[in-house]
């Protein structure tokens, strides 16, 4: 699943080793860009924001991509595929915190708001937003859908141009998340919109309290929460980039859960009596987006002969050690739907590279830029030693590539603007639809917001896209893709790297937390045992 944010430090931030009791510490692996989420797609950010604070008309059921009611609590889809039409909870509050105290509850003109706000220049807040909204942009949104209309306080309707498969699904994503209308008002009539980033208000199981840059995020439970309040009275976020620095933390005691060890890490991991290890086969990939938009990378000989000098092989064993994820072919897993068994990755052959390169007239010494993080997560365990696998394998093939790291934050909004020549991403699958992993990533209108990563924009693989989204038989859908992933096979914009597992590690006292296929971390479930 990327624009810098305005941070807010406020005094009194816990500066001593947490007391445990009914807070939950987590290490987890990155700062969140900010708290606006429509803003953003990293999944550090949806982590403290879309499953902590925000809430959607639909989510996915915890553990699954089963799309169930929340903030609607039912809704019909028009024989036509073009309405959906969302009857709304009564009685769900908005956060009441110090710096807004709502005076009604939430109803259908929040979710207008929310919606609007992405879809319609002319909204007030629509040029507010300084990353945009990439989400809304890369899908499509504003041609998709034609209306977002009030039926009545508790009932929203939503009218599309043209039928579009994954579109409840869809609304469960984190920029679908539904703001406080009311908050926003406020803050735009006291000339303070970038408090909707900096301070928070939703409906969800935890609130608000403070941030620290680059250092912890703290929420209180919620007591008013509709789906009742969580167990734990305290959630603090733990930013800790290394992996290993996690792993100490926790086994130390300062906090609970460790997401994203190194998978080299696991099999020690699971003989420690000490912690338990949660696994899952996600909806992960891991890729190097080669960036079309500079020379000569938008030669496809010259993306092909880069996939064809990486030993993916010898990446796997480095970054994931064994069983830690599979060889990636294409954009997405084989484990969804819409596959094709019958892609062959690119083999590892720098023989052929080098006369892929002499064909398109690129000479030895060719000098390029890689771009990675520092730390590590789940599709990207030690960015380092990854780069400079990289690095070395370009060499012999006669390119001289640059590594260069950056901060998550500057990395995503750098990559976003282009300056890239090739960068090491991962896409977490938002919805359990082969789409969420296309669109957004591959497509020409992902091209233009720049969330594509390589810029490329290809007609063919965007009609077939388009045609998958508006047909309503997954096998013809499924065909389309498996058509798509041709041409992107082909056209070479990205590296596939790996299809990684995901992981967490638990203290023993830790019940309740489950792993999403999604790449999601929701923690308002879980609870502390003595």
């Amino acid at each position: 699943m990327k624009h810098a944010f305005r941070t807010l430090v406020l005094a009194g931030v816990l500066a001593c080793p947490v007391a445990f009791g009914q807070t939950l510490v987590v290490c987890t692996e990155a700062s969140p860009e900010g708290f606006d989420i429509v803003q953003y797609t990293a999944a550090t950010t949806a982590d403290a924001t879309a499953e902590t604070l925000l809430e959607r008309l639909v989510q996915f059921a915890p553990g699954s991509a089963k799309v169930v009611p929340a903030l609607a609590e039912s809704w019909e889809i028009g024989a036509d595929g073009l309405t959906y039409t969302f009857h709304l909870r009564k009685g769900v509050k908005f956060h009441s915190t110090n710096y807004f105290k709502p005076t009604r509850e939430f109803d259908a003109d929040d979710v207008l708001w929310s919606f609007q706000r992405q879809l319609d220049p002319a909204h007030p807040w629509h040029g507010l937003s300084p990353r945009g909204f990439p989400y809304a942009e890369a899908m499509g949104l504003s041609g998709l859908i034609a209306a977002v209309d009030k039926l009545d306080p508790h009932t929203v309707r939503f009218t599309l141009r043209h039928p579009e498969a994954p579109f409840l699904a869809d609304l469960a994503m984190g920029f679908a998340s539904i703001y406080s209308a009311e908050y926003a008002d406020l803050l735009l009539k006291a000339g303070k919109p970038e408090q909707l980033n900096n301070l928070p208000v939703g409906t969800g199981p935890f609130v608000f309290q403070r941030y620290q840059k680059d250092a912890q995020v703290r929420f209180a439970a919620n007591p008013g929460y509709w789906g009742g309040k969580p167990k734990i009275e305290r959630l603090l976020l733990a930013i800790t980039p290394d992996p290993n620095v996690r792993l100490q933390k926790l086994k130390a005691g300062d906090c609970q859960i460790a997401v994203y060890p190194r998978p080299t890490d696991v099999p020690k991991l699971k003989q420690d009596p000490q912690v338990k290890v949660e696994e899952l086969d996600s909806l992960l990939v891991a890729y190097v987006a080669l960036n079309t938009r500079h020379k000569p990378l938008d030669d496809v000989r010259v993306r092909q002969a880069i996939n064809l000098a990486f030993d993916r092989a010898a990446y796997l064993r480095a970054q994931f050690g064994e069983g830690g994820a599979s060889p990636a072919v294409a954009p997405y897993p084989p484990t969804l739907w819409g596959s094709d068994p019958d892609l062959k990755g690119w083999p590892h052959d720098p023989e052929r590279a080098k006369k892929l390169l002499a064909e398109a007239g690129i000479e030895p010494g060719l000098k390029l830029s890689i771009w990675t993080r520092p730390g590590g997560g789940p599709t990207n365990p030690n960015p380092g030693i990854g780069a400079q696998m990289l690095q070395e394998d370009l060499a012999k093939i006669g390119i001289q590539a640059t590594i260069r790291v950056y901060e998550w934050g500057e990395l995503i909004k750098r990559a976003k603007r282009g300056e890239h020549d090739i960068v090491f991403m991962g896409w977490v699958g938002d919805n359990g639809d082969p789409d969420n992993f296309l669109t957004p990533n591959l497509s020409c209108a992902a091209a233009k917001s720049g969330e594509n990563q390589a810029g490329w924009c290809n007609a063919g693989f965007d009609e077939l896209l388009r045609k998958a989204r508006a047909s309503t038989s997954q096998d013809e859908r499924a065909g389309l893709y498996r058509q798509a992933l041709a041409i992107y096979q082909r056209e070479a914009p990205w590296i596939a790297l790996a299809y990684p597992k995901q992981f967490a590690v638990l203290r023993l006292n830790v019940k309740g937390f489950t792993l999403s296929p999604l790449g999601s971390n929701n923690f308002s479930r879980v609870e502390l045992h003595p």
